[in-house]
């Protein structure tokens, strides 16, 4: 069963801002399909069957400052995923200084069956640790994810999008969420690319509940990234960052991935297996 971690199916044209909605369709060739795609799950689904993809997790993540948070995100995430909820998994999102009430916005997650929870420091402007220096909000999600099985992906990384602070990117603030909450699942997307790798093989290494996202890392180069990739094979997860700047097709991406010189278990571990392992 191959599964795509991290695809982009959200309402661009209400969530993206200005800038950010124009470095989309500058980068993008098809863009006016993948907004037909973020209006109709059924004509996705069928992209999905075009592609070979069996399940795909559709990434949101509310950034005001930077890409837009557009009222009642998580409840269109819940409704586009009831098309078919075994092959669309949804994802929620909540700003710690946006949300006037945080625990009943977590609670929302939970209530809606979303399958993940993004965070984007770079876009959210925090450190994935500030619960540390008073951010309680971010003590709650995590501890309301862990109790209730709901796996957290960090974006890890930096960013090209207009307003983005990149310094929020260094994946080793994660560290302490790791520690701090140890049966909370964990996924650095994109693995600190370019600047981080060797901290985000680290803690996958170094913690059990921390997983790695190979989405928007070129195929040609996850190898020089990740050159120890087969070690860490049962906690790494295929993902594309479709229709993400760089990525211009789910076949490209899946056709890249699959011609690496990896032994073919480890490509069967990847593109589907590990992905198990979070979402049964």
């Amino acid at each position: 069963m191959i599964t795509d971690c991290h695809v982009h199916i959200q309402p661009f044209d209400l969530l993206l801002s200005p800038a950010a909605l124009a470095l989309m369709k500058k980068r993008h060739p098809d863009f006016e399909r993948v907004m037909e795609f973020t209006r109709s799950p059924k004509a996705f689904l069928n992209y999905m069957d075009e592609v070979g993809l069996d399940r795909a997790v559709l990434i949101n993540a509310a950034a005001a400052e930077v890409t837009g948070f557009p009222a009642g995100l998580n409840t269109m995430a819940a409704k586009y995923a009831k098309e078919n909820p075994q092959r669309l998994l949804s994802c929620g999102s909540l700003h710690p200084r946006h949300t006037t009430n945080a625990l009943a916005d977590i609670e929302e997650i939970v209530r809606l069956g979303l399958r993940l929870i993004k965070i984007h420091p770079p876009h959210q402007l925090f450190y994935p640790n500030d619960y540390l220096r008073g951010m309680k909000e971010l003590e709650l999600l995590y501890g309301e994810a862990q109790r209730n099985g709901i796996p957290v992906m960090f974006h890890t990384g930096t960013s090209v999008f207009p307003g983005a602070r990149n310094k929020f990117g260094d994946p080793i603030y994660i560290d302490d969420v790791a520690v701090d909450f140890p049966q909370l699942k964990i996924i650095l997307a994109h693995g600190g690319r370019p600047l981080w790798m060797d901290t985000a093989f680290f803690l996958v290494r170094r913690h059990a509940n921390v997983y790695l996202d190979i989405s928007s890392i070129p195929a040609v180069r996850l190898l020089e990234y990740f050159p120890r990739l087969p070690e860490i094979a049962h906690k790494t997860l295929f993902g594309s960052d479709w229709p993400g700047p760089g990525v211009p097709s789910l076949r490209e991406a899946l056709d890249a991935f699959r011609a690496l010189p990896l032994p073919e278990e480890t490509k069967r571990q990847i593109l589907g297996r590990s992905a198990l392992c979070l979402w049964p």
